[in-house]
């Protein structure tokens, strides 16, 4: 691939098919509610975001995880509302959905929900996605368009497993200063940006 190809599939969006879930002003303001405990804000609105997080949904597929994210319910792990979701979805396919408007925040990594755009990968484990020809070029070129598109930095694209090493990383809430999850391990974001540089913009 040369450079100027790669830039211009960098700079143009990717095929993102709208399937939102419900954002009613009532999950908004539960969405600035968690924001003033847990990040000293008032606000539902994700501005100028810093970090994009890629998450393995551990769901079969695209609708089971927009399904997992329509209630707006406590979450299982850690009883709070709003409901957990993230910004789009990669199906095994290669077919990118978009579930919340990137400019509202999702609950989707503890210390980076302020800054951090969410993008899940149907499947259950990393080699899942990283394994998926298809899934895993969409995800890159998803990534790659935000990444130009809001100017966020390439060692700031981190799996979920790595959120407790970024720089943005910030938790009012003492104890959940050290919780993170198993996916998108280093190792895996280690190839994954390796493949993401090659459509930098």
């Amino acid at each position: 691939m040369t450079a100027l190809v790669a830039a211009l599939l960098a700079f143009s969006p990717p095929a993102i098919h709208e399937w939102r879930i419900p954002f009613p002003q009532r999950r908004k303001d539960e969405m600035a509610a968690y924001a003033r405990r847990h990040y000293g804000t008032s606000s539902y609105r994700l501005t100028n975001p810093k970090v994009i997080v890629e998450h393995v949904a551990v769901a079969p597929s695209a609708a089971a995880t927009r399904n997992a994210f329509v209630p707006d319910r406590p979450d299982p792990e850690l009883h709070e509302l709003p409901g957990t979701c993230s910004h789009f979805v990669v199906d095994r396919d290669g077919t990118i959905y978009q579930l919340v408007s990137v400019r509202i925040m999702c609950r989707h990594t503890v210390g980076l929900n302020w800054t951090a755009i969410g993008i899940e990968h149907a499947g259950y484990s990393d080699g899942d996605v990283l394994g998926n020809r298809r899934e895993l070029g969409a995800s890159l070129r998803l990534t790659a368009w935000l990444r130009c598109r809001y100017g966020i930095r390439l060692q700031n694209v981190i799996g979920h497993n790595e959120s407790l090493s970024s720089p943005y990383h910030h938790e009012n809430v003492a104890r959940l200063r050290t919780q993170t999850h198993g996916d998108m391990k280093h190792s895996s974001m280690q190839v994954y940006r390796r493949k993401l540089r090659a459509l930098s913009c």
